[in-house]
């Protein structure tokens, strides 16, 4: 894609961020918000948009930045076109989630966390995702699979290449 065409889809992103924040009645106490409709609009929240939130709610990008580290919701970098998340609750663990994110670890040659170099799928491990009757669960793309067994790894990535 050509730069000049990146810039102005940015731009377009940016003032998509502001008329959201132009909708708000009240901005204070209003960051979490901006910040959950700013990462649906660019993915993610790198530094550049984290400090436009803040000058935006006039507040310092370090305390933007100190929500965006604290919650897990919120990612600084882009995530992969499909979201795998594992389940590591107590009841997924003892089942064998463990075995399941090592085996996705294997396969897909990143690390839970991160984001394959084709931008294709990112890993996430969850502490509890409420399916505890079908542990251990996997869900990709909020699509869960309940008994999930390391065997069944390539079957379901298939399904998403």
């Amino acid at each position: 894609m050509c730069s000049d065409c990146k810039n102005v889809l940015k731009e377009e992103k940016f003032s998509q961020l502001d008329r959201y924040i132009s909708s708000l009645e009240d901005t204070k106490g209003a960051l979490i918000s901006v910040l959950h409709q700013a990462q649906s609009i660019f993915g993610y929240l790198p530094q550049e948009v984290q400090s436009y939130v803040g000058k935006k709610l006039n507040i310092p990008s370090s305390k933007v930045n100190g929500v965006v580290t604290f919650y897990a919701y919120f990612t600084e970098r882009p995530k992969g076109e499909h979201i795998i998340q594992i389940c590591m609750g107590t009841a997924c663990f003892v089942r064998g989630s463990e075995s399941i994110l090592k085996m996705l670890e294997e396969k897909l040659r990143v690390k839970a966390g991160q984001t394959t170099g084709d931008g294709k799928f990112s890993i996430d491990p969850l502490r509890c995702v409420g399916a505890c009757g079908l542990a251990p669960v996997v869900s990709i793309d909020g699509k869960v699979f309940g008994w999930v067994t390391p065997d069944q790894i390539d079957n379901l990535l298939e399904k998403y290449e």
